[in-house]
């Protein structure tokens, strides 16, 4: 693509995405071997997604409104100082349970920040028909350094320890903070409404919210009332949040299976995210090349193809199968999501899509927040196999109701528009 900026972002992404998969491998078993227990892990899981749950449609409504490059700036610099704090604690050899959960906490109150600023900056640095690519582009750079970043983890915590994980992912944040101040050239093109008026968009009339009518202050629940309006962006947020609250938790089963199942230790885990990464990134790069345009019965499909990917896995007898098994979970994980997301930017209007990704990210992450310990407790309690097994049926079931739903709305539009079309025109004429 040529997009000086844009190549800058990627490059930049690529960089944190690697030491960010580095550090929440380790911080993952480092919890798990402090405690032995997954539910632990997954307590983790809780306190880093939380934050998005109280603050994510405000990081959305941020994200509107200062510019997106600077805000970017802050957030990669306050994540690695918390990284930084994390290598400091583990290499002194005081590090807790709870520094551990504290600064998870503190990360997800930046995330909460970063994620719509950088989900909807790729609006701005990519624009027209070669957004949906930039996506799943985008996408793509997360998952290459999510298959390198869990064995780069593996064997820095196998050799050197957990600590120097954490420093490598703090060393890594250089890259995008360096990526950013050389994009000069990038300004901030928020959209405004032409008018005061609606606007129309997948048939629903959406107001424009106070920022747009000329008052003094924005409301964030402009991005709730757009989404409840417009069912491109509905829908998918819901199936994205039936499947987050399992699949973000996904690292959390993984460790129960190398700990518990495969006895493999942290190299086996590092494997295993690794497969899901390698998975991914082939179905970033399919993605990619996508050239018909995306609709809600596509979204679905991907769901469905996730919810068998991960009831395969589940049923798989042996530690190899599984661990091939891992590889169709992550190309189905990654279409699915990289899908939702994308129809969901491309059905917003630019002046309210930093709130309405900040509400996607809202939903699918503090899904996420709230079924990291259920995970952790179902892979505690009746074993990882069976984590893995609800976390494929419950969503299955979800976006059955969901395609349910929209085929009925489809269907009932079709006969109301079939009647209109019969229905006789009448003349009226008014007497003087």
């Amino acid at each position: 693509m040529e997009n000086r900026s844009f190549r800058l972002l990627l490059s930049g992404l690529l960089v944190s995405g690697t030491g960010g998969w580095i550090q929440r491998i380790a911080q993952d078993w480092l919890v798990l071997t402090m405690t032995d227990s997954p539910t632990a892990v997954g307590v983790v899981t809780a306190f880093q997604f939380v934050p998005t749950l109280l603050l994510g449609l405000h990081g959305g409504l941020l994200a509107d409104r200062f510019p997106k490059r600077n805000l970017l700036l802050a957030t990669q610099v306050s994540m690695a100082l918390t990284a930084a704090a994390l290598a400091a604690l583990t290499l002194s050899g005081v590090v807790q349970v709870w520094h551990v959960f504290a600064l998870a906490f503190v990360l997800g109150v930046v995330a909460a920040v970063d994620n719509p600023a950088r989900q909807s900056f790729v609006s701005e640095v990519v624009t027209g028909p070669q957004l949906p690519n930039a996506i799943s582009l985008v996408s793509c750079t997360f998952q290459i350094g999510a298959m390198t970043g869990p064995v780069i983890g593996g064997v820095l915590m196998s050799t050197l320890g957990a600590g120097y994980a954490f420093a490598v992912n703090a060393a890594t944040f250089i890259g995008p903070v360096v990526a950013l101040s050389l994009m000069r050239d990038t300004t901030s093109r928020r959209t405004r409404p032409a008018s005061n008026g609606a606007t129309a968009v997948d048939g629903a009339l959406v107001q424009p919210d106070a920022d747009e009518a000329g008052a003094s202050a924005p409301r964030a629940r402009a991005g709730i009332t757009y989404a409840r309006q417009t069912s491109t962006v509905l829908w998918p947020i819901v199936m994205v949040g039936a499947f987050g609250f399992f699949t973000i938790s996904l690292p959390v089963t993984l460790a129960a299976f190398a700990k518990n199942e495969f006895h493999t230790g942290a190299s086996g885990l590092g494997l295993l995210n690794a497969m899901v990464a390698l998975g991914a990134m082939g179905g970033a790069l399919a993605t990619a090349r996508r050239q018909r345009p995306l609709r809600l019965r596509t979204v679905g499909y991907a769901a469905w193809a996730l919810a068998c990917a991960m009831l395969l896995a589940s049923a798989a007898p042996q530690q190899l199968l599984f661990t091939l098994l891992l590889v169709p979970v992550g190309a189905a994980n990654l279409g699915f999501l990289t899908k939702a997301q994308s129809l969901v930017q491309l059905a917003t209007v630019p002046h309210l899509r930093g709130r309405v990704v900040g509400l996607y990210m809202l939903v699918f992450i503090g899904s996420g927040a709230v079924g990291g310990p259920v995970v952790g407790w179902m892979a505690e309690t009746y074993g990882a196999r069976v984590a893995l097994l609800v976390s494929g049926v419950v969503p299955a079931l979800v976006t059955v109701l969901v395609c349910r739903h929209v085929a009925h709305l489809g269907a009932l539009r079709l006969s109301l528009s079939t009647v209109s079309v019969r229905l006789p025109r009448v003349r009226v004429t008014a007497r003087p």
